[in-house]
């Protein structure tokens, strides 16, 4: 019992971070259609940022606390994740809206790769250790199941960014404009909806979000690469299609769930395969789902929300 609990742990913490992403994923699909495979680069340029920030900050003030040193690096990755998310939608997609659908999903291939050379190119192929500026040490609030303050920061911080994001697409003026944007976007111009400034905002918003799970997945694995977008950007996109694509609450729910399979699968998978596999086959969880979900049930758990475009 204490082993299953220990693995809704840490798939919640797993989950939390693929949730954000997915948020970024579904809100754009949601808003142009369009699968934005350069998302989870977005991620990786947040963590990379935020480590130079960091260290930076650690060598200029290194009397400062570790959570302003924390916050530091957020201050300035979020903004620098959000300029790249807003440059990436007015540069590479804005050109492409009426055009086939083949021509956006290849340059969003195109871009993911971009972002990784040149990211590689600035950072090197080296795996950099990540700050531990909030403890790792882990204590029990029940017998047998270990959790670290780093891992209940990244819940709490999930959970009101969510929470956020929820309040400001239903309860406010912008809110409203990207649901009609998303509704039928030519209408919603006729109606004086500024829609290159709604999609914009879309791109920055789940620019920012990818940049604090970067830190969040960087933190709660201690590493940093060049590469380290590529598997949680396809593993959030896998949330996103299991809750519904295009479904706000569907992509919370689909990270929860992926992760939680995640998890408790590889928890287990020792005991189910006798010693021939380990753990690292964890990810076959997420691609087994993504298959199956599109074979039996391609709307995902919530649905799609997304109304045909005339």
């Amino acid at each position: 019992m204490e082993t299953l609990l220990q693995q809704i742990v840490n798939g919640l913490v797993v989950g939390s971070v693929y949730a954000l992403v997915a948020l970024g994923y579904t809100m754009v699909y949601g808003i142009l259609g369009l699968i934005n495979f350069a998302h989870g680069d977005i991620l990786m340029v947040g963590a990379m940022v935020a480590l130079q920030a960091i260290l930076f900050a650690q060598k200029t003030w290194p009397h400062l606390p570790p959570l302003i040193h924390l916050a530091i690096g957020l201050g300035v990755a979020v903004p620098a994740c959000m300029l790249l998310g807003y440059t990436i939608e007015r540069t590479a997609y804005r050109r492409l809206r009426n055009a086939p659908r083949l021509a956006p999903l290849i340059t969003a291939i195109g871009v993911s790769f971009l972002l990784q050379t040149i990211a590689m190119i600035i950072w090197g192929r080296n795996y950099y250790s990540y700050p531990q500026l909030i403890s790792t040490v882990p204590y029990q609030p029940i017998e047998g199941v270990f959790i670290t303050p780093v891992q209940v920061t990244i819940l709490v911080v999930s959970a009101l960014l969510m929470g956020a994001l929820m309040l400001l697409v239903n309860r406010t003026r912008m809110g409203r404009a990207m649901r009609a944007t998303a509704e039928n976007h030519r209408v919603a111009s006729l109606m004086g909806v500024d829609t290159n400034r709604i999609i914009a905002t879309t791109f920055v918003i789940g620019s920012a979000l990818a940049a604090v799970a970067g830190v969040m997945f960087s933190s709660n694995y201690g590493i940093a690469h060049y590469s380290m977008g590529f598997t949680p950007g396809l593993k959030a996109f896998t949330a996103a299609v299991l809750g519904g694509i295009g479904n706000l609450p569907g992509a919370m729910l689909g990270g929860i769930v992926l992760g939680l399979v995640e998890s408790i699968g590889a928890g287990y998978i020792d005991k189910w395969s006798f010693g021939f596999l380990n753990s690292s086959y964890q990810d076959i969880f997420a691609f087994m789902i993504l298959g199956a979900v599109l074979i039996f049930r391609p709307t995902g758990l919530l649905g799609e929300r997304v109304a045909d475009r005339a």
